[in-house]
């Protein structure tokens, strides 16, 4: 027998159509129960119920009860940044849905993955924050530096409060649909919190969909350009 992580188990598990769909639909950050996860997948209640327990037995969910409903989400971020990987490895090589519609292209200009911001507008974040220095790659990843730090508490972004939790501060996330980096981690986080908290940006409900007003996404401009 070989040693080892398993990771045919793994990619097993995330290998069938009905459950990648749950765990795609997951990618909004949202708490998602078993009848609106066999919605995603196309499958029973009762078939969702099976998926969804192998999933959680895999480590890829963390189940949570609330009075008689029961919610599934992702176990953490590093979860996220596999399946946001696997969208990319999968458009990469052409494997892509038949379906398309005008949410694709809106999915594709911004969209939540997992709790930040994606798509072409999280590409720009990252990038804008990369040029001016704000944020720096090394051998050990993405560092935020001081002048990035202080761009940040100018955004009214607590710092220190991030640096108390235990998901990393930044980090990379390769973005599908742009093959390029958006910023991840407790920071990427804050961003969107706070394009939501200004009202620049509102998350649709029923999709990954991030919809940014007119006067945000000026305001949005204007921040990347550091006007």
């Amino acid at each position: 027998m070989k040693e080892g992580p398993d990771i045919a188990r793994v990619a097993a598990l995330i290998g069938d159509p009905a459950r990648a769909n749950m765990l795609t639909a997951l990618m909004s950050g949202k708490a998602l129960t078993v009848s609106e996860l066999a919605e995603e997948a196309g499958v029973t209640i009762q078939t969702a119920s099976s998926h969804l327990s192998k999933l959680d037995a895999g480590g890829l969910l963390r189940p949570r009860k609330q009075g008689r409903h029961k919610y599934f989400s992702l176990a953490s971020d590093e979860v996220a940044r596999v399946l946001e990987g696997l969208m990319g490895l999968a458009a990469g090589a052409g494997n892509l849905r038949m379906r398309t519609g005008p949410k694709d292209a809106e999915l594709r200009r911004a969209r939540v993955c997992y709790n930040h911001l994606a798509g072409d507008m999280g590409t720009q974040l990252f990038d804008s924050l990369i040029a001016r220095g704000f944020l720096t790659v090394e051998d050990e990843g993405l560092s935020l530096t001081e002048a990035g730090a202080e761009f940040a508490a100018r955004f009214e972004i607590d710092l220190d409060e991030l640096r108390r939790k235990r998901t990393p501060l930044c980090r990379e996330c390769l973005d599908w649909s742009e093959r390029r980096s958006h910023l991840a981690g407790s920071l990427g986080r804050a961003f969107l919190s706070r394009f939501e908290e200004l009202s620049w940006a509102r998350r649709d409900p029923k999709t990954r969909v991030v919809i940014f007003s007119r006067t945000g996404a000026k305001e949005f401009e204007r921040l990347l350009g550091g006007g």
